[in-house]
């Protein structure tokens, strides 16, 4: 075996049956993965956080948070927004998981979802009027997914 097999960290293995949670810093997706978090601490199951970076088309001046330049960009910015957001609600022992994946928001999340076997993929509401007229990521998911979405408004 080489030097570098050798050294090399383990990869992390992938939650089975998780609570997913979809966020993107708004206010509704905070309440979302507090709520993810309760539901994942009282069924004794994995927390997997995950940030959907749209795929990059033009600047947009309306996002909550900046078009990311990759996975590992938007890694590090949702590392950093769950040590100030999960803290203080986060009971010990509750095995948390990130990912960061570019494309339409719905469809990674319900890919996510299926890929782990979820036990629910919990989301918060839209916040803009606009999606109640023409539908929204939750709408969509509650079609196609293969477990309970929670949509916490």
């Amino acid at each position: 075996m080489s030097d570098e097999a050798e050294q090399a960290p383990p990869a992390p293995a992938a939650p089975a049956h998780p609570v997913v949670a979809g966020y993107d810093g708004s206010t509704a997706s905070r309440r979302a993965l507090a709520w993810a978090t309760g539901l994942a601490r009282r069924t004794g199951r994995p927390l997997l956080v995950a940030y959907i970076t749209p795929a990059p088309m033009a600047y947009d001046e309306t996002a909550v948070v900046p078009v990311m330049e990759g996975e590992a960009d938007a890694l590090a910015w949702l590392r950093a927004e769950l040590a100030d957001t999960l803290p203080a609600s986060t009971p010990a022992g509750l095995d948390v998981h990130v990912t960061a994946c570019i494309g339409d928001a719905a469809r990674e999340l319900a890919r996510l979802a299926d890929e782990h076997q979820a036990d629910a993929l919990v989301l918060g509401a839209p916040e803009h009027r606009l999606h109640h007229l023409v539908g929204s990521v939750p709408v969509w998911m509650a079609r196609h997914t293969h477990c309970p979405v929670v949509i916490v408004p």
